[in-house]
């Protein structure tokens, strides 16, 4: 087993834009009858045309691999497994059918396993609708150090988890998950105690906007921050992988100078699902690098807490790559998750769904409670080729005819599914669902619509697979912002961060909802206008957890506030104001209740300095569209 792990203090000049934590790791670790190999596919030394998929840990227990292709099959995935002998084995895959729950038709996501570059005699894939270890029947090992592969035969998701081989006839794997969690533990030799990945002043965990700039703004203040982020690059929504832009503005009143951090490091172009360079991942992985009192910790899943009484002791985290545990300790924690998952491991109080109307007294909340939460957007784009570019007629997609179709070359925001669901249970559904209508649509369009001829030359070129999600649970503070705050300009001496956006709140398209009644795919936009408005400070830190902070989606608001506060610069700011409290938090040894209630001066002071480049420019801001906002 090897692991090349760095933090920013050990980055030379030729490795400083690179990820922080590198694996290369052959997984392979034998029972103790010697008769099984285990190996977890996000493990294999080469990934090919295979993505890792973190996204649903919770759900089904493992990060795993994808074969993300948009209709093309992708490289093998490829990695060498030390068997204790050669001889007779039985292969099982953990895997599902993910277009199951709506199709019995072909499945999408086949691929096969290659032994020494041989197709043992099973394609995957294409049973299950669930999670399950599938048989792969008896294989032949021949040699102990032997080539495994990962055969995409579609390029539509095929989804591996992990492999077995196992040299008893008897042997069958288990899949409930607690017993499994046991059981990859076991035979990857992962301690039941995590390693000690340090004592901080501050863990921020998350590495959106909101976690990014809490993580950067305290560091400028000396305090010692570990960040710990579930996917090889930053920025979340604004990353790459999910390809939204920044909206809302920043520089306002009362504290102007806050904002200049998102200004300095986010990205100089605006738009939705555009090219990746649109979004300079690099530009907010190097911030975080030339910061000396931060240690980044990429690819690493924060997915338990230790309690001391109302207070966290520590967080805990899992390599996505290896499985190896890590535990993080320190005085002051910040959820920046924008699942509040932090917060709801550590028993913080929190809402989800729709208040109803006498809870807060809005205006726009319904008479009765609801879960409807905003969706989760899959966005995607196409480019125009020189010749004709074919995609697969499908037959496991939803039906979609002429005037079900849309006959576009780009899937905006409003490519929005999850609405009602719960996303932090059942979010592989959404964003599965996310897919298979893009797919399905694409399919419709280039194969049978009547403007078939004008889309012969566009291909499919990017389509996401990190869903962009709008709204789960959103943890408790001493404060609840809400609609009349909002409507009525109530400006609370605890206000920081400024709110710009509209009140926007999503709703399934009525004609979308209609034709798909059953599961909607396509969103509207209802727009509140508001005045600039400072969110107070009781909304940034939980009521019941004493020392956890909060930046993101998930702040103290209710549903409707949730519309103008969800936005990333607005975001981007949270995050620099409780970087600020953490300073105060570490000087003053006192709790973020302690800073509102006896060194809440002390804030306004450095909320009135700020903590980026004040001397750059001001980037213009989009609205949803890509287009300039009029200011």
């Amino acid at each position: 087993m090897t692991k090349l792990f760095m933090n920013n203090h050990q980055y030379n000049n030729t490795m400083k834009y690179t990820f922080l934590i590198a694996f290369i790791f052959f997984s392979f670790v034998l029972s103790a009858q010697k008769t099984s190999v285990f190996i977890e596919a996000e493990s294999f030394s080469n990934t090919g045309g295979w993505v890792i998929d973190q996204q649903f840990i919770n759900e089904m227990g493992s990060p795993y691999l994808m074969a993300h292709g948009m209709g093309i099959p992708g490289k093998d995935a490829e990695t060498i497994v030390k068997f204790p002998k050669t001889g007779k084995y039985y292969l099982f895959v953990r895997t599902k059918n993910w277009a199951a729950q709506w199709s019995d038709a072909e499945a999408p996501g086949r691929f096969q396993v290659l032994i020494n570059g041989k197709p043992v005699n099973k394609t995957f894939g294409t049973e299950k609708s669930d999670w399950d270890w599938i048989e792969g029947g008896e294989v032949e090992i021949t040699q102990k150090e032997t080539s495994i592969a990962l055969h995409d035969l579609s390029g539509f998701n095929g989804r591996c988890d992990a492999l077995i081989f196992s040299a008893d006839s008897e042997f069958k794997p288990v899949n409930e998950l607690n017993d499994l969690s046991a059981y990859r533990h076991e035979m990857l030799g992962i301690p039941d105690k995590p390693k000690n990945a340090g004592t901080y002043d501050f863990v921020v965990v998350g590495g959106g906007m909101g976690g990014v700039c809490a993580a950067i703004s305290a560091a400028r203040l000396g305090v010692k921050v570990a960040l710990i982020q579930n996917r090889p690059v930053l920025g979340g929504n604004n990353s790459s992988e999910v390809r939204v832009h920044l909206g809302a503005r920043i520089k306002q009143e009362p504290w102007p100078n806050l904002g200049n951090l998102v200004n300095e490091i986010g990205p100089e172009q605006g738009g939705n699902a555009q090219p990746k360079d649109y979004y300079e991942d690099d530009k907010k992985l190097k911030a975080v690098l030339a910061e000396k009192n931060i240690t980044l910790f990429l690819n690493c899943n924060a997915d338990g807490v230790k309690m001391e009484g109302n207070k966290i002791a520590a967080v805990t985290a899992q390599s996505i790559i290896t499985g190896e545990r890590f535990i993080f300790k320190a005085p002051l924690f910040a959820d920046c998750t924008g699942d509040g998952t932090i917060g709801f491991l550590a028993g913080a109080e929190f809402m989800q769904g729709r208040e109803n109307r006498d809870v807060f007294g809005e205006q726009t909340a319904p008479e009765v409670s609801d879960n409807l939460t905003m969706g989760a957007s899959v966005q995607w784009f196409s480019n125009k080729k020189e010749k004709p570019a074919p995609f697969p007629d499908i037959k496991w997609g939803i039906e979609i005819n002429e005037e079900k179709s849309h006959a576009l070359t780009r899937g905006d925001w409003d490519w929005e599914t999850g609405m009602g669901i719960d996303q932090t249970k059942d979010f592989e559904r959404v964003r599965d669902y996310g897919m298979l209508v893009v797919f399905s649509n694409w399919a419709y369009i280039k194969n049978h619509s009547t403007v078939k001829d004008k889309f012969a030359d566009e291909q499919l070129q990017w389509v996401a697979f990190i869903a962009g999600k709008r709204e789960t649970r959103r943890l408790v503070g001493d404060y609840v912002l809400n609609e009349n705050d909002l409507r009525n300009r109530t400006v609370y001496p605890d206000g920081t961060a400024p709110t710009t956006w509209t009140m926007d709140l999503h709703y399934p398209h009525p004609e979308n909802a209609e034709l798909f009644p059953d599961a909607p795919f396509r969103s509207i936009a209802k727009h509140i206008k508001i005045y600039p408005y400072p969110i107070p400070f009781r909304c940034l830190y939980s009521k019941n957890v004493s020392n956890l902070l909060m930046a993101g989606r998930h702040i103290s608001v209710s549903h409707v506030a949730l519309g103008t506060t969800r936005l990333m610069r607005t975001i981007g700011m949270e995050g620099e104001v409780i970087g600020m409290a953490a300073s105060i938090c570490k000087k003053e040894k006192t709790t973020p209740r302690g800073v509102y209630q006896h060194y809440f001066a002390q804030m306004e002071k450095l909320m009135d300095k700020g903590i980026g480049d004040a001397s750059l420019p001001n980037k213009q801001t989009y609205n949803m569209g890509g287009t300039l906002m009029e200011e």
